[in-house]
């Protein structure tokens, strides 16, 4: 039996994950069709599915609106604005901005129709909030600039496609092109002095002033450029593309369909919306294959959310775990099958974690870690990766739990980092190099995983120590408290080297791209901070000068030094390092430092006062 559970239980989270695989074809309106569709925004290809998610995500904190999919909410605001207005998209939970808009406060999310009699307030407030420091903002000044923020990005999205209130985009593009002759025509002869077409001129002028307002305001880039054009980058929006037409140019293959696809979407025609659809995609896979193929790849992995299911198989196999350790030594049988279960668990679900960072990497075309949120992906799975090996070594369970336990605390932090918008964005120039980002990024960045790893299994020490006798629990010649401190010793010891080798490489790279080593720049502070606690650890351990207890609240310090160099550098603004700057962590950031120093002081306590070193009371005598 306890062979066999731990492999039902892996078929059935295999068999649920590859379920989401299928989907039954479309009726109606192809939705899916329309996300794959390839656009430019943020200086890369991406297809419209991840402009609607990191919008939504950004305005809404969510992927989905009531029981309309990301893309098929995009499909309503971008052709049928009057219907997406009604829906509660935007996210307010201040009460004082909630007064301020004169909404109730029963209601989580809320309609653009609802907070539309109030934009001119929302923009005052706004722009005397950005005249003042950002350290001085408060939680209504953030959530207004929040607001703001959601509120242009919307209103953006609604003028990407077509002018406002059209509901026949295709038969405004027909008048529009016979316009053009007799208006440009009468143009001409009024720039020369001469008579001219009035009604024509004026046609002409209010078609492009509508159009005026897509080219300046629209979101994505949504018409590719000719085929024939010196550079597949120089993609346009339907604004800017509809007035070049006046100079000449042909209207883009790209406009039409759209335009099509707007009508029949208006008419409530899903057949003539599907063939104009397809026919876009046949056209884009004649002249713009790559694009075409990104578009398709990404929306295969925002599908398929592969973070979102490691999530849930880690949670999972952390309770199985935990209820392991619990039975350690009660019920040795129950434990090793909940340990088998929950170790498969964890690997099935690194196999997951994996498949999403490597699939990431190559829709990037870029090393694994790029930014804050890949950094967290990456920190996670090398916890995951770390913890299996520990399992497989000291098969007590404490690998596992806390290997799931760090895949799922860092993928739901990389959620909320995805929260800013889209998390694949253009690297800034100094990081534009695979080499270093492959070197460097990826070392240091382990060395920032393992520390935490050291961390987590100091936490648990204490914990278990604390409020349990399991460390003083045996299974065979296994004493789990000396396997822990076996454990942490052998993940510091892989800390240090990583973190020293990563600050080494980051100074090699600091020389070529800024002509200096080491400038003492914050970030380069905090790296040196990790190497130095790791060093200080394993000379202490190697002197004699801590025990279990002391290599223990030893390395949950370290997860501080290593919150602050990940995270709390990256809220001082200054430094060559001004790459991911962040403020809205700050208070998590204090909150896990503040239960970081809790746990120490808890460390600290007289052996008495822990569970796992009290002696048990001797049996009275006969």
């Amino acid at each position: 039996m306890k062979k066999i559970v731990p492999w039902v239980l892996v078929v059935v989270f295999a068999g649920w994950v590859l379920s989401t695989l299928h989907h039954p074809p479309e009726t109606g309106f192809h939705t899916r069709d329309f996300g794959r569709l390839p656009v430019l925004l943020g200086g890369r290809v991406q297809p419209l599915d991840s402009v609607a998610r990191n919008t939504l995500l950004q305005i809404r904190e969510r992927q989905s609106v009531d029981e309309l999919s990301a893309t098929a909410w995009l499909m309503e605001t971008m052709m049928a604005p009057d219907r997406a207005d009604k829906l509660d998209v935007f996210r307010i939970d201040n009460l004082e901005l909630l007064n301020l808009l004169q909404l109730s406060e029963r209601q989580k999310y809320y309609s653009f129709d609802q907070i539309q009699p109030h934009l001119d307030d929302i923009s005052r407030q706004a722009q005397r909030i950005n005249n003042t420091d950002d350290a001085s903002h408060t939680a209504f000044e953030r959530q207004l600039l929040k607001l703001d923020n959601a509120l242009e990005l919307y209103q953006r999205l609604k003028l990407s496609l077509c002018p406002a209130n059209t509901t026949d985009f295709a038969g405004q593009l027909a008048d529009y092109e016979q316009a053009i002759p007799a208006g440009v025509a009468a143009a001409q002869a009024r720039e020369a002095g001469k008579s001219y077409d009035q009604a024509a001129f004026t046609r002409l002028l209010d078609f492009l002033s509508s159009y005026n307002d897509l080219s300046k305001y629209a979101y994505p880039l949504m018409v590719p450029p000719a085929p024939d054009a010196k550079s597949r980058a120089d993609w346009q929006n339907i604004g800017q593309s509809l007035m070049n037409v006046v100079h000449g140019s042909d209207l883009s293959p790209a406009v039409k369909a759209y335009a099509a696809m707007e009508t029949a979407y208006n008419q409530n025609q899903p057949a003539a919306f599907n063939q104009a659809l397809d026919d876009y995609h046949q056209w884009l896979g004649e002249w713009f294959v790559p694009e075409t193929r990104q578009g398709v790849q990404e929306f295969f992995f925002n599908e398929f959310q592969p973070f979102y299911k490691a999530i849930f198989i880690y949670v999972t196999a952390f309770l199985l775990a935990i209820f392991a350790l619990l039975t350690f030594a009660l019920a040795p049988k129950l434990s090793e099958m909940l340990r088998r279960s929950a170790f498969w668990l964890v690997v099935l679900g690194a196999v997951i974690h994996t498949f999403g960072l490597v699939f990431r990497m190559w829709l990037e075309g870029r090393p694994p870690v790029t930014n804050l949120y890949s950094s967290a992906i990456f920190i996670g799975w090398g916890c995951v990766i770390l913890g299996i090996i520990l399992e497989r070594v000291f098969a007590v369970g404490l690998g596992s739990a806390v290997a799931s336990f760090a895949g799922f605390v860092t993928l739901v932090i990389a959620h909320n980092l995805s929260m800013d918008g889209d998390t694949m964005e253009m690297l800034r120039a100094v990081l534009d190099t695979n080499f270093w980002l492959a070197t460097h990024v990826v070392v240091v960045t382990l060395g920032y995983a393992s520390t935490f790893m050291a961390g987590l299994l100091g936490v648990t020490y204490v914990l278990l120590g604390l409020f349990t006798p399991l460390l003083k629990q045996k299974s065979g010649d296994l004493e789990l408290g000396k396997v822990l401190a076996k454990m942490t010793y052998a993940i510091v010891c892989f800390a240090a080297l990583f973190s020293f080798t990563g600050t080494v490489l980051g100074g090699i790279w600091a020389d070529q791209s800024w002509g200096r080593f080491w400038g003492w720049d914050p970030k380069e502070n905090g790296a040196l901070l990790i190497v130095l606690w790791n060093a200080a650890i394993l000379h202490a351990r190697w002197g004699g000068l801590i025990r279990e207890r002391g290599l223990m609240n030893m390395v949950i310090f370290g997860n501080i030094v290593t919150s602050w160099s990940w995270f709390g550098v990256n809220m001082l603004g200054i430094g060559l390092h001004s790459y991911g700057f962040m403020d809205a962590a700050f208070k998590w950031l204090v909150l896990f430092v503040s239960s970081q120093v809790a746990l120490i002081i808890l460390g600290l306590l007289p052996p008495g006062m822990w569970k796992s070193f009290q002696t048990p009371p001797r049996p009275a005598g006969p």
